[in-house]
C-alpha cells in the first residue's frame, strides 16, 4: 500500500495528525509557486498482500489477512466473497469503494434487498467513513455518499426486478451487492451488469458481492460462483442456461476471448478475529440446527433442505486430480440422452476398493454415434477400460430400423453392458451411494471420492432433492443425468467388507449385455 494510501486507511478517530513544527519557507519564485499548485492526478488506493503497518495506534480499518484482504485486492470482474457468517464480509464490501473515494470520476452503488437491511450498512458507513476520509458528507435525501473528490457512493434498496429500471441511463464504476442470496433470481445482477462503464482509462469497473450460503437466491449464485471451479482461483465467466463461457461472438476484433473473469472468495469465521477468539459467536452458530449449521459455521453451500444427499461435503469427497496408476480397474458408467443430457462418469477402483470418479463428460443433442467417438478420444490414454455400463433402454430395437442406439455405439468401438433396471433397482442404487458417501472406520476415507475437475457431478448430486411422493428415491424431474450414470457405475462395484467374506475378496464377473455386440 502507497504511503499516502496507508495514510488515509490509518488516520485517527479525530481525522487528525501530529503537525511538525512549521519552519520559515524560502521566498520562492512565481512561476515554481505555480507548479507546486498543480493538481495532482487522482490516486486510486491499492492493496498490496505484502504491506506492513508499523504504527497500528491509530488505525481505523485494517483488513484481515486472509480472504479480506483476497477480496479487496481482487482484480477480476466480478467477485463474490461468502460463506460461514462472522468472516467480516459487510467490512470488506463497504471497504472496497473507499478505495477509490479519491477519484473524481468514481460514482458506486452499493445495493441491498430491502430499505430494512440496507439502513445496517448505513449506520455501519456513517461509522467508518468520516473517520477514513476526511471532509466526506453523507446526504440523507439522496442516499449518498459524496467525498471532497467529487467522488459519489450511492446506498439503495432493490427488492422487485422492476426496481432495476430506477438506473435506467445512469452509469456506475463499481456495483457491490450485499447478502446476494437474497435475490431470488440472476436478473437484477445481470441487469445492473449493463450499467457498469467508466469514462476514465486510469478507473477499473467491478462488481463485488458479498452472502451467506442457503436464501431465496442459492441455487443461481451456487451456479454462478461456486460450482464453475475450485475456490479462490479465477474462471472465465459462464451462460448460466447453457454453461458455456461468455465470450465475443463471430466477426468481432476480438472473436473467442472471454468476456470477463469470476472468483469466488469463501469466508469462515476464524477470518474475523474479532468475533472468533472469543469462541461466543461459535458457540451460537454450534447451537443452530445441522442444516444452518453447516451453512452459516462452515460456509458450506452443498447443503439444501430437502437435498437427497446431505452427507456429501466438498471438504471430504473431492480430491484434487492425480495420475490414476496403471494397474487400477477402470471402467465407465452413461446415461444417453439426445434431447436433454447425455452424462458419462469414468471411474477407477483404489486397492482399498475406494471409488475415483476421475472425469465426466456432459453433453447435449449428440448422437449417440458422435457421443461415442468422443468417449473413445477421451480414454484414449487411460490404457483400456475393463467394461462400460450404460442405460439398458438404449438396448429397445425400434421397429425394423437396424441396430439399437447401444449397439451402434458397440459398432463404433465403444462396448458396453447394460445396466440394471430391475424393480427396486433405483433405490437400491441410492442406497448404495449413501454408503459409499460414508468414511471407512478402517482406512478413515471415504468409500467414493470425486476429482474436483469434475465440476457438474459435483455440484449436482447435493443439490437432488428427493421424491416428495416418494422420499425414498430423488426427484426424477431434477437434473439427474449425471446421478444416474453415477447409481448405475457404483451398482456394478457394490461395497463390501472382507469380513463379510472370510477374508477374500468375493469373485466379480460380468456377463455380456449382448452376445454380438457386447462383452
Amino acid at each position: 500500500m502507497k504511503n499516502n494510501v496507508r495514510t488515509k486507511l490509518q488516520a485517527s478517530a479525530s481525522g487528525q495528525t501530529m503537525r511538525k513544527k512549521q519552519l520559515k519557507k524560502p521566498r520562492v519564485s512565481k512561476k515554481k509557486e505555480l507548479a507546486q499548485k498543480q493538481v495532482p492526478k487522482p490516486q486510486i488506493k491499492e492493496i498490496q498482500k505484502a504491506d506492513t503497518i508499523e504504527d497500528t495506534h491509530h488505525i481505523i480499518f485494517k483488513p484481515n489477512d486472509g480472504p479480506q484482504t483476497e477480496f479487496l485486492a481482487a482484480s477480476e470482474r466480478e467477485v463474490l466473497y461468502g460463506g460461514a457468517a462472522g468472516g467480516g464480509k459487510s467490512y470488506a464490501m463497504l471497504a472496497d469503494p473507499l478505495r477509490y473515494m479519491g477519484h473524481p470520476s468514481f460514482s458506486g452503488l452499493l445495493l441491498r434487498h430491502t430499505t430494512e437491511e440496507l439502513r445496517e450498512l448505513i449506520f455501519k458507513s456513517q461509522e467508518l467513513f468520516p473517520k477514513i476520509w476526511t471532509g466526506i458528507k453523507w446526504s440523507e435525501r439522496k442516499m449518498q455518499w459524496t467525498a471532497p473528490s467529487g467522488a459519489r457512493l450511492w446506498m439503495s434498496y432493490l427488492d422487485r426486478d422492476e426496481d432495476v429500471l430506477r438506473y435506467q441511463g445512469l452509469a456506475f464504476s463499481w456495483i457491490g451487492f450485499d447478502e446476494l442470496t437474497q435475490w431470488a433470481s440472476p436478473y437484477a445482477w445481470n441487469y445492473m451488469r449493463s450499467r457498469l462503464r467508466s469514462t476514465a482509462p486510469d478507473l477499473p469497473i467491478f462488481m463485488r458481492a458479498t452472502t451467506n450460503p442457503g436464501g431465496r437466491g442459492h441455487a443461481w449464485v451456487k451456479k454462478m460462483f461456486i460450482d464453475p471451479s475450485t475456490p479462490n482461483k479465477k474462471f472465465n465467466a459462464r451462460d448460466l442456461d447453457t454453461g458455456k463461457d461468455l465470450v465475443y461472438p463471430k466477426g468481432h476484433s476480438r472473436e473467442g476471448e472471454a468476456l470477463f473473469t469470476r472468483r469466488f472468495i469463501p469466508a469462515v469465521l476464524t477470518d474475523n478475529p474479532y468475533l472468533s477468539q472469543s469462541g461466543d459467536y461459535e458457540a451460537m452458530l454450534l447451537s443452530l440446527p445441522e442444516q444452518q449449521r453447516r451453512q452459516l459455521l462452515h460456509g458450506d453451500w452443498d447443503i439444501k433442505e430437502g437435498a437427497a444427499f446431505t452427507e456429501f461435503n466438498r471438504n471430504i469427497h473431492t480430491v484434487e486430480p492425480y495420475n490414476i496408476p496403471k494397474n487400477w480397474i477402470k471402467f465407465r458408467a452413461c446415461d444417453y440422452g439426445y434431447g436433454s443430457y447425455s452424462g458419462v462418469l469414468w471411474f477407477a477402483i483404489s486397492p482399498s476398493d475406494q471409488l475415483v470418479v476421475y472425469r465426466e463428460l456432459y453433453v447435449s443433442k449428440v448422437l449417440a454415434t458422435d457421443l461415442a467417438d468422443r468417449i473413445l478420444e477421451l480414454e484414449a490414454n487411460d490404457g483400456g477400460m475393463k467394461y462400460g455400463v450404460l442405460d439398458s433402454s438404449l438396448w429397445h430395437k425400434r421397429g425394423d430400423t437396424g441396430p439399437s442406439l447401444a449397439e451402434q455405439m458397440i459398432l463404433r468401438g465403444c462396448k458396453w453392458r447394460q445396466s440394471d433396471r430391475s424393480k427396486g433397482s433405483r433405490i437400491s442404487g441410492k442406497n448404495e451411494l449413501h454408503r459409499r458417501l460414508q468414511v471407512d472406520e478402517m482406512t478413515e476415507e471415504p468409500r467414493i471420492v470425486f476429482f474436483n475437475s469434475c465440476t457438474n457431478i459435483i455440484s449436482q448430486l447435493p443439490a437432488l432433492p428427493l421424491d416428495k411422493s416418494n422420499p425414498e428415491d430423488v426427484d426424477t424431474k431434477a437434473e439427474d443425468h449425471l446421478y444416474d450414470a453415477l447409481r448405475y457405475g457404483i451398482m456394478t462395484r457394490p461395497r463390501f467388507d472382507i469380513f463379510d467374506y472370510g477374508g477374500s475378496r468375493p469373485s466379480r464377473t460380468f456377463e455380456p449385455a449382448d452376445s454380438t455386440f457386447g462383452y
